[in-house]
Formats: C-alpha cells, sequence, structure tokens
C-alpha cells in the first residue's frame, strides 16, 4: 500500500503505539492496597464488597462515576489526523 513519505508500516506503528500508551495510562492509574472505608470526596460509607473488588478503593461508585466521565472527556488525540476526526 502506497503512504507517501511513510514507511512500510508506520501506520500499524502508530497503532501499537496508542495501545501501548493506553495500557500504560490504565495502569499508572490502578491503585493497591487497602481501600478506605469512607469516601474521600464525599465521606459516604464505602461497602465492604466494593472494598474486596476494588484494591486501593478511595471513592464511593457516586464519585468514581463523576470522576470517570471527566476523565472520558480528556481523550487523547488522533495520531493520524483525518479529517472527521478534527470536524468533531
Amino acid at each position: 500500500m502506497a503512504t507517501g513519505w511513510a514507511g512500510d508500516g508506520a501506520v500499524q506503528d502508530q497503532i501499537d503505539a496508542t495501545v501501548k500508551d493506553a495500557i500504560k495510562r490504565a495502569r499508572s492509574q490502578l491503585r493497591q492496597g487497602p481501600g478506605l472505608e469512607h469516601c474521600e470526596e464525599c465521606d459516604a460509607a464505602i461497602p465492604e464488597a466494593r472494598r474486596k473488588a476494588v484494591p486501593g478503593v478511595r471513592l464511593c461508585v457516586a464519585c468514581q462515576d463523576a470522576h470517570d466521565r471527566e476523565e472520558a472527556g480528556a481523550g487523547g488525540y488522533n495520531r493520524r489526523g483525518s479529517k472527521d476526526s478534527q470536524l468533531r
């Protein structure tokens, strides 16, 4: 496939780099150790089942959901720079 100045496999290299970045970011956000008994944002009790299921949990379900929604809005960028992604 002709890609101009890009070498063979350049697109796959970009895809691989994007996946590696996402894995690295996800792993850096994982917590370890015992979880908190009360949410550090709203001070609501965190159920024992949640503390067992999520090691190092620091937020209740409601606060974690709000935090996840904020993080989703701060998505990455398109390395290929396609026109469709720039129009959104």
